[in-house]
């Protein structure tokens, strides 16, 4: 078995406070005995409207907050200490003036060995909740094949964000490809994610008998950016807030581990804790073969 984390943290504007916080959550993690580190998505910040996001966005090649978790990896890795690390972070789009909503994944020499574009754009329009993330953003239009993790021997890592848990086709593909450990760095707003963050994460282990890992940010999110911070600018009361519960469930659906949320500030760093074990999956798995009762002769496809 190998320890896993899902971080828990409140990402600001500035893009090297946020790096710096990074660093903490890694330092953590090693404290603990982790192998695999997952943080939220939009770690490297959270903007408070999305002119301010296009605005800041760095190159993932270039951005402070990358930068200071490649150093800390390259320093770990020089000491004989290996971690992985998986963090969603924003970057420019080719295309046109859009950003990419990226998760990447790092290895224990603070290489970027994958990426990941998010495939479903936040769009809603509730009472107290308006967000339309397509305006900002560009959509990917690909699966990422699940990969193998360095440090989980047979470990098979899929890789969504956020708003991809609402779509079961994208973790069943995933399961279908190879994957027995999905992660959805996740920015999920109070009012979604107390209605339908944990019978999410909990539907998409049981859909594919997978370890589910979901990194989370939480409570309010500065808005200083650090142009502001660098010209002394007061700080302004944070307008949007993240609703936390960072957990990792198994591929029973059980939740193994999750961040309490007494302590939901801006400054809190947590960290939910759990064992991978692959026999499980394989247990789960041999006990109801899903993937082989599927039937796409009845429904017109596969995934």
């Amino acid at each position: 078995m190998v320890l896993i984390a899902a971080g828990q943290l409140s990402s600001s504007s500035s893009l090297i406070a946020n790096g710096k916080l990074a660093v903490k959550l890694i330092d953590q993690a090693v404290s603990k005995g982790v192998k695999v580190l997952f943080l939220p998505e939009a770690s490297d910040y959270i903007a408070k409207s999305f002119e301010v996001s296009k605005k800041i966005v760095q190159p993932v090649e270039t951005s402070p907050f990358v930068l200071q978790i490649q150093e800390k990896l390259k320093e770990l890795h020089s000491n004989g200490i290996l971690l992985e690390v998986n963090v969603g972070v924003h970057e420019p789009s080719p295309n046109d003036d859009r950003l990419i909503n990226t998760s990447l994944w790092f290895n224990p020499r603070g290489e970027i060995v994958q990426r990941y574009q998010k495939i479903h754009l936040f769009d809603v329009n509730i009472p107290g909740t308006v967000i339309q993330e397509s305006k900002a953003a560009e959509p990917g239009s690909k699966v990422l094949t699940p990969f193998d993790s360095e440090l989980i021997p047979g470990g098979k890592i899929g890789l969504a964000v956020c708003y991809d848990l609402r779509f079961p086709e994208l973790s069943l593909r995933l399961r279908s490809l190879g994957a027995n450990i999905l992660s959805f760095p996740s920015a999920f707003t109070p009012r979604t994610g107390a209605a339908h963050w944990h019978l999410l994460a909990r539907s998409r282990a049981i859909d594919t008998q997978s370890y589910v890992v979901l990194a989370a940010q939480a409570g309010g999110h500065g808005t200083s950016t650090d142009e502001d911070i660098a010209e002394g600018k007061p700080k302004e009361t944070p307008t949007r807030f993240s609703y936390g519960h960072a957990l990792i469930v198994d591929p029973w659906g059980t939740i193994v581990a999750e961040v309490s949320d007494i302590d939901n500030s801006s400054e809190s760093l947590s960290l939910a804790i759990a064992d991978i074990d692959l026999n499980l999956v394989k247990k789960t798995r041999d006990n109801i073969p899903l993937w082989d009762q599927r039937r796409p002769d009845v429904f017109g496809y596969n995934v």
